[in-house]
């Protein structure tokens, strides 16, 4: 059974930083996709960002350069480093998984975790 359990969301203030976690198992960790999407209230699901299998990283323009997604293949986790958190950051944070390789085709999603900036 596929898990990815979030966490490392709440509240935090404007300016303020944050490390979302995203613990996978069930899956073979080092082969996946694993990326970073929110979604906020009336908005659609939105790509923040994702780290390929190879280790690349690519960021949505509106958390490049105050982001960092990095993984960690022996514990199987995923994580988003965010700075200078503002209100238009709020949402619900969610991990997922994609793989596309012959025997391990996949997407799985987590349950999401609630980050809210406000002061």
């Amino acid at each position: 059974q596929v898990q990815l359990v979030e966490s490392g969301g709440g509240l935090v203030q404007p300016g303020e930083s944050l490390r979302l976690s995203c613990a996978a198992s069930g899956i073979l960790f080092r082969l996946y996709t694993m990326g970073w999407y929110r979604q906020a209230p009336g908005k659609q699901r939105e790509l923040v960002a994702l780290i390929t299998s190879g280790g690349d990283p690519n960021y949505a323009s509106f958390v490049k350069g105050r982001s960092t997604i990095f993984r960690d293949n022996a514990k199987n986790t995923v994580y988003l480093r965010m700075n200078s958190l503002n209100a238009e950051d709020t949402a619900v944070y969610y991990c997922n998984a994609n793989s596309r390789l012959p025997g391990t085709q996949g997407d799985y999603w987590g349950q999401g975790t609630q980050v809210t900036v406000s002061s």
